[in-house]
């Protein structure tokens, strides 16, 4: 039988009345019980209409099309929140909107924790010359550039992966102010005043970068370029360094910097992000600056699998809530921020759903990872196949 649906066009309310329609839709877990009838939101009414192949009719029994019910609901991305919608329905899954699904208590978020190093490494005081064009600083004392780099892998000596290959010490800017900073580096051809300026001429989000590349050297951790696989810094876990030879150590890790001010088209960030998984690393999402309230919330709360069942909002909680977002879209650092949030106060993790321009979804997990002594936020957003 065709499964019926009424538009009220008046209240802007879609709802079932008819029984044998009510009882396939609960069945299925669409709507929610209201005064003897079903009612519906647009995305459910939607999905019946275009996948199970339902009708709909206005109060006075005029035919109400795709069209007619999306257009009437039309607000900021709402076919983004139609095709993640419907394709996380289409595998099988359940999904709801927050303020409708039964939450039976929420689950607790998943947090990774990154320890600090306890070991406080002696840095020996040297010199080099700065490179304002190249915001490259050399340190041309063999033996104190070739110490800091075996057994703190700052810098890079030799050539790269060929250490052997050359005398002397090359810094990038983000090393070159870290060991000033930490009055460790003196340099004899500017001031700290001068390579500041030159470092903010050429990246105006210098501070965020360093900053952040500073949060986690000084717990230990090796940060180097990320400049191969797209992102701002590849990171390595204490205790790490270069080893001579062919046996070199791989990163497993990246970190892309997002801070709370910027915008980035979602088309950029989601590719990155691949770039990272097919090379199998990790990648890291970091949003330094003090945390801003704002009253964003997630699309939809989502219903998932454990041990090989299906679970639904009669006998789960529901483990994530999704963000709906197309690949033309922009998404400021302070917006995904709040919405991170949100959702951990609500207890449940992030999923980004992003409709590409063929309607195709593809998920990335969002998870928040505690650095011990950190006061920034960082996430591992994974790939994932629901």
């Amino acid at each position: 039988m065709a499964l019926q649906i009424i538009f009220d066009k008046k209240s802007k309310k879609l709802y079932v009345d008819d029984p044998s329609t009510m009882d396939i839709l609960r069945g299925s877990h669409f709507g929610n019980a209201e005064r003897g009838r079903l009612a519906l939101r647009p995305e459910e009414a939607l999905y019946i209409m275009d996948v199970r192949k339902g009708s709909c009719t206005d109060t006075y029994g005029n035919t109400a099309t795709f069209n007619t019910i999306a257009s009437t609901f039309n607000t900021k991305k709402f076919m983004a929140r139609y095709f993640t919608y419907k394709d996380w329905r289409d595998k099988g899954l359940v999904v709801r909107y927050i303020g409708d699904a039964q939450m039976h208590g929420a689950r607790a978020q998943q947090t990774k924790r990154y320890s600090a190093s306890a070991a406080k490494p002696k840095i020996l005081r040297m010199s080099a010359a700065f490179f304002p064009a190249d915001l490259i600083a050399v340190v041309d004392d063999p033996e104190k550039g070739r110490s800091i780099y075996e057994q703190l892998w700052l810098g890079q000596y030799g050539t790269y992966k060929m250490q052997d290959h050359g005398s002397f010490n090359k810094l990038d800017i983000y090393e070159t102010m870290f060991l000033i900073e930490r009055k460790r580096l003196s340099i004899t051809n500017s001031t700290k005043a001068r390579i500041l300026r030159a470092a903010t001429e050429r990246r105006r989000d210098f501070w965020k970068l360093y900053n952040v590349y500073s949060d986690w050297r000084s717990k230990g951790y090796v940060i180097k370029t990320g400049f191969k696989f797209g992102t701002h810094f590849r990171l390595y876990f204490p205790g790490a360094r270069p080893v001579k030879g062919n046996n070199w150590v791989h990163s497993m890790h990246v970190i892309h910097v997002f801070p709370r001010d910027a915008k980035l088209l979602i088309s950029e960030w989601a590719r990155v992000i691949r770039v990272a998984h097919s090379v199998r690393k990790t990648f890291i999402l970091a949003i330094p600056g003090r945390s801003r309230r704002k009253s964003l919330d997630a699309d939809f709360v989502l219903y998932h699998r454990k041990g090989g069942n299906t679970e639904t909002p009669s006998d789960s909680a529901p483990r994530f809530e999704m963000l709906s977002l197309s690949e033309e879209e922009y998404i400021g650092g302070a917006e995904l921020s709040a919405i991170i949030n949100r959702v951990k106060e609500n207890g449940k993790e992030l999923i980004i759903a992003i409709a590409d321009r063929e309607t195709a979804v593809t998920y990335y997990k969002v998870r928040r990872i505690e650095l011990q002594g950190s006061t920034y936020e960082y996430y591992e957003i994974d790939w994932m196949q629901p």
